[in-house]
């Protein structure tokens, strides 16, 4: 199987399991990637994701080695398809999943694989890791909501010149663009990751889940539609029973036990 799911302490960890290839995408991974996105999102009991590769990359991107016969005899490969069909629907899985999910970066992520850890919430890099936006090597345009995401996070010059360029941004470098959240040790990175998650997936999930869409929705909105839509958010969060919990908890000077509810 090309993706590994696992599940404990409210966590659900989807390895992408192709380390022969960098973990690049071919249809099977791109197809078992988004069922394992939907399947984790779905389930109430996942409170958390995080997101990695097997091996020394997060991922590669694009398999072009599975797509060899689709250039054959001058022909080429539906790209837009391939997009429309597994990458696209994996992407709004993420940024729609109604709880946190992070992305280990334990090496490097190329193409689609970068496009995929931006998607993510929180990235903790591995100070191995790497971002590379290679698309014009193969005169191809940045694609899977890279150049959305990187220019709401670094602005639109600056993803001009990381795309135009091609190299290898380093984890370092990353950290200062502010495109991952923390770089630690190759060896840390698994414990640091599964502890992260597991602090997020004791919080309380549907103000998670709000803030979350208020963040996706907030570039494209007035101030006035912005206010409103936190006020609507504010009082579904004002119904649950977390909220009712961290008062209690506030009140009684204790740390509040949230049940994702």
């Amino acid at each position: 199987m090309p993706v590994r799911y696992d599940f404990g302490d409210g966590v659900a960890t989807v390895t992408f399991d192709r380390p022969e290839v960098l973990n690049a995408f071919d249809e099977n991974l791109g197809r078992d990637a988004l069922a394992a996105v939907r399947r984790a999102a779905g389930d109430e009991s996942v409170r958390c994701v995080v997101l990695t590769g097997a091996g020394r990359a997060f991922s590669s991107g694009q398999d072009l080695a599975a797509l060899r016969a689709d250039y054959s005899d001058g022909a080429t490969p539906d790209l837009s398809r391939i997009l429309r069909d597994y990458y696209n629907p994996l992407i709004r899985a993420i940024c729609g999943a109604p709880k946190p999910v992070v992305a280990a970066l334990n090496g490097v992520a190329a193409g689609a694989g970068a496009s995929i850890a931006l998607a993510c919430d929180f990235r903790i890099a591995s100070e191995e890791a790497k971002l590379v936006f290679p698309f014009f090597a193969v005169a191809l345009v940045p694609d899977s909501g890279a150049l959305w995401f990187l220019a709401r996070m670094i602005g639109h010059a600056r993803a001009w010149d990381l795309v135009a360029a091609g190299a290898p941004v380093g984890a370092r470098e990353a950290l200062d663009l502010g495109l991952v959240n923390e770089v630690v040790g190759a060896e840390e990175l698994g414990e640091r990751c599964l502890a992260f998650a597991a602090r997020l997936a004791a919080g309380p999930t549907g103000a998670y889940a709000l803030t979350k869409a208020l963040l996706y929705s907030a570039p494209e909105t007035t101030l006035a539609d912005a206010l409103e839509r936190e006020a609507q958010a504010q009082g579904q969060a004002g119904r649950t029973a977390d909220h009712r919990e961290g008062v209690e908890a506030w009140l009684a000077k204790r740390t509040p036990r949230f049940g994702g509810r």
